[in-house]
């Protein structure tokens, strides 16, 4: 069923940048090993750590080196896993398939869709450059563009505001609950992204409207 019971279509679509957009474990998880293997360590498999990159950098030096989170936040070695991810952030980051036909379809009906990302714009500008989308997407809000991250609105409705839509009306699709819960207090309806860095089975238990199993599903998914 689609997600407007009404049938109406999405005035504008906002989607989460890694794990739903774009797949950037390959390229976090290989910065993390340049940072295992400078201090002699064992690299860690892509398989596995791609589970930690819903934590961010943080995350990865926390799992990476068996380390509080405290310790792994002020860590020189976090430092050192982001000057190493800046220098190739897209080597081997791809849109998941079946998103270019859909941000494709949306642009060929003539709705807006925007980036809403707790990534950096130091990482996050580049990247979008990089994947071909800087130019195709109405708006792009990283995690440091205002004060306020998801799980708070206010990036949505910044980027809102970017594209001249109101937030009523739209769709946010995102691979982490933090997605879900901005697009409810935005007051946009919500996609959850199962095939992101997140078990499927956890996408199910955030209340999103909808749980897309496969980017193949999203334009079913929005009546479109």
């Amino acid at each position: 069923m689609a997600i407007f019971e009404d049938g109406r279509k999405p005035r504008h679509v906002l989607f989460d940048l890694d794990g739903t957009l774009a797949d950037t474990a390959p390229d976090l998880v290989e910065a993390l090993n340049c940072v295992l293997r400078s201090l002699g360590h064992t690299e860690v498999d892509l398989a596995i750590a791609r589970w930690w990159v819903a934590e961010g950098s943080v995350g990865l030096i926390q799992n990476g080196l068996q380390i509080s989170e405290e310790e792994a936040r002020t860590s020189p070695h976090r430092q050192r896993l982001l000057h190493e991810y800046s220098r190739n952030l897209c080597t081997k980051t791809r849109l998941f398939p079946g998103i270019s036909e859909v941000l494709a379809a949306l642009e060929n009906r003539d709705i807006p869709w925007g980036i809403v990302t707790n990534k950096p714009k130091r990482f996050t500008d580049p990247l979008v450059a990089a994947l071909g989308l800087d130019a195709r997407a109405d708006s792009v809000v990283s995690g440091d563009t205002l004060s306020q991250s998801k799980p708070d609105p206010a990036p949505l409705k910044h980027a809102c505001e970017e594209m001249g839509v109101l937030p009523d009306g739209g769709v946010m699709i995102g691979d982490d609950i933090r997605d879900i819960d901005a697009g409810h207090a935005a007051g946009i309806r919500t996609i959850a992204a199962a095939w992101g860095y997140r078990p499927a089975n956890e996408a199910k238990d955030w209340g999103a409207d909808q749980v897309a199993l496969d980017p193949q599903e999203l334009l079913p998914a929005m009546g479109l």
